[in-house]
């Protein structure tokens, strides 16, 4: 997992801002700051498949929730 040494979070000061509470109420700004991140990262997007291909079941990568993507979105 090369790819994760180029990741903006990598250098982010907390990783729990990557594990919000919840999607909504609360969490919703805590997840739209782990995706403001992940708009500035180089492997957003490597990161999102990752997250997939691992069947990750909380958190936020590569910008997405996994939530969303596990309904498609």
């Amino acid at each position: 997992m090369d790819w994760q040494r180029d990741a903006a979070c990598a250098d982010a000061a907390d990783p729990d801002l990557f594990f919000p509470i919840s999607l909504n109420g609360p969490g919703a700004d805590q997840v739209e700051e782990a995706r403001r991140v992940c708009r500035r990262c180089p492997v957003a997007a490597r990161c999102a498949e990752w997250a997939r291909e691992t069947h990750q079941r909380a958190g936020v990568w590569g910008g997405v929730p996994v939530e969303a993507e596990a309904a498609g979105g």
